[in-house]
């Protein structure tokens, strides 16, 4: 399988690896990106974007990044939180009195950007096409009853994220989510990302390639709750969602922020290299050290099941290397300051202000477990060595 693109030598272990994953790992097409101190030094691509048509996968094409959209959404909340229009500390019901029904009155801004807010899931059937109607879901957002009360423990909010975080954005700014990114984030940062594609959109698209699971394979908790419990937290944010077919095209035109944006990793790192440097051109400095920080963390999240570490709106390096049971074990090894996203089926994009990186992979075959597999462990492992970094024991890489 031919790689093509750019590499610094210094990163030749990063670039052996990617094509490792062609050769030795069922990648099937994919991208990988990274600057360092503002300098793209990694820009490579190959596979096929659409196994069907064999169409190859070409320097600019797309795919969805899944749940590294949540990152972007988090960015546009923290543009405003750092123009004092929007409050972490504030209710929610501040800037969306309609949101504190059933108990939800006491919901901060942080605890919705921290998965705090009690709404990981929806209980009662989304419409068909729900997911493709933004008031549709504001409204369910409003009228759900909370899974626990607010504040008191954190639950990945698998899509949800993208309607009560984006709402926010919406009702403060008076833009939509998709647009508010395109004006202040994708459109000053050059990111080839977004969040709902507009009329007449006419690039690649690559279709996403669902994990087939494989012999040996062994059910985590989340999974066994997925498939054998219809109330469970699991089964609910994961199936609950109106018919959601995420290759579709009408899909790719709804502004899902907690899912469904389209990028490649070069997207990905124009939007996080001005974070990585920490120059104040998107947010203050000041704003990336609170975007860098640990806001909260669990030894068993109410919906992923395993120990998770999050920012502000931001996944943090998660090791759970030596949970047990086994099956468990989903990590997603990065530098200790590092924040970003993983998106399902083993996707990621982050910042690391620390070293001035900025890193991005993206794939249309999805990998088995909730965070990263090898294929994107591997390539991230490889670029911190690159830069000096000794080991990611801690469970987080350092110097």
């Amino acid at each position: 399988m031919t790689v093509s693109g750019h590499c610094n030598a210094k990163f030749a272990e990063l670039k052996e690896e990617f094509q490792r994953n062609f050769e030795e790992r069922g990648e099937s097409g994919a991208s990988v990106c990274l600057s360092l101190n503002g300098e793209t030094l990694v820009d490579l691509w190959g596979g096929v974007a659409d196994p069907e048509t064999k169409q190859t996968w070409e320097e600019d094409t797309l795919s969805i990044v899944f749940s590294c959209t949540k990152a972007a959404t988090a960015i546009c909340a923290h543009i405003l939180i750092d123009r004092g229009q929007l409050d972490p500390d504030a209710l929610v019901t501040e800037y969306w009195p309609e949101f504190g029904k059933h108990g939800k009155d006491k919901t901060t801004v942080a605890m919705m950007l921290n998965h705090e807010s009690a709404l990981p899931a929806l209980k009662d059937p989304v419409k068909p096409g729900g997911f493709l109607d933004w008031d549709y879901m504001i409204t369910r957002m409003e009228d759900e009853v909370p899974f626990w009360d607010p504040g008191t423990r954190n639950g990945y909010h698998m899509v949800n994220f993208g309607w009560t975080v984006g709402e926010l954005v919406r009702r403060v700014s008076g833009k939509s989510l998709g647009q508010f990114f395109r004006d202040e984030v994708a459109g000053p940062t050059g990111a080839d990302f977004w969040i709902g594609i507009p009329d007449g959109f006419d690039r690649t698209i690559a279709p996403i390639l669902p994990y087939a699971p494989q012999e040996g394979d062994e059910p985590s908790d989340f999974t066994m709750a997925l498939f054998t419990d219809p109330s469970s937290i699991q089964h609910l944010s994961f199936m609950n969602n109106g018919g959601w077919n995420f290759n579709d095209p009408e899909a790719h035109k709804a502004e899902i922020g907690g899912a469904g944006g389209i990028s490649n990793a070069r997207g990905q790192v124009a939007m996080y290299t001005p974070l990585a440097v920490n120059d104040g051109s998107l947010v203050s400095k000041e704003r990336v050290v609170a975007m860098s920080q640990v806001t909260t963390a669990t030894r068993m999240d109410a919906t992923l099941l395993i120990p998770t570490r999050f920012g502000p709106g931001f996944m943090k390096s998660m090791d759970n290397r030596a949970l047990l049971p086994a099956k468990n074990r989903q990590s997603a090894i990065i530098g200790e300051k590092a924040f970003g996203h993983v998106g399902a089926g083993g996707s990621i994009g982050f910042a690391d202000p620390e070293c001035g990186l900025a890193f991005s992979y993206t794939m249309t075959q999805m990998g088995n477990g909730l965070l990263l597999n090898e294929r994107c462990q591997s390539l991230i492992d490889a670029a911190y060595r690159a830069i000096g970094y000794s080991t990611n024991a801690p469970g987080a890489w350092v110097r």
